[in-house]
């Protein structure tokens, strides 16, 4: 049986970018580096950039700024390990 850091190992994400899509999707972090490492692998990228900057506003409209800044810098952290995100800047 895998653990979770293997399986984390495995998706190509960090804890942060799984958390931040757990969140969004209102799933456990099992279920979302699963699906993170779908859309890693199958040109979306895109769309994790998309769910973590909408976590982003919920957090700021939600007046939560730390985390939104905690969210900033896994949003950061993802563009800049994810090249094809490159071309695209952080909120």
């Amino acid at each position: 049986m895998l653990t979770y850091e293997e399986c984390l190992e495995l998706s190509d994400l960090t804890a942060d970018e799984v958390d931040a899509i757990a969140e969004h999707e209102h799933t456990n972090a099992m279920i979302a580096m699963g699906l993170g490492h779908y859309l890693i692998t199958h040109q979306g990228e895109q769309k994790i950039k998309k769910i973590i900057l909408d976590d982003i506003e919920k957090a700021k409209r939600q007046k939560n700024y730390a985390h939104a800044e905690m969210l900033h810098k896994v949003l950061k952290h993802f563009i800049a390990t994810h090249p094809e995100n490159r071309s695209t800047k952080a909120a």
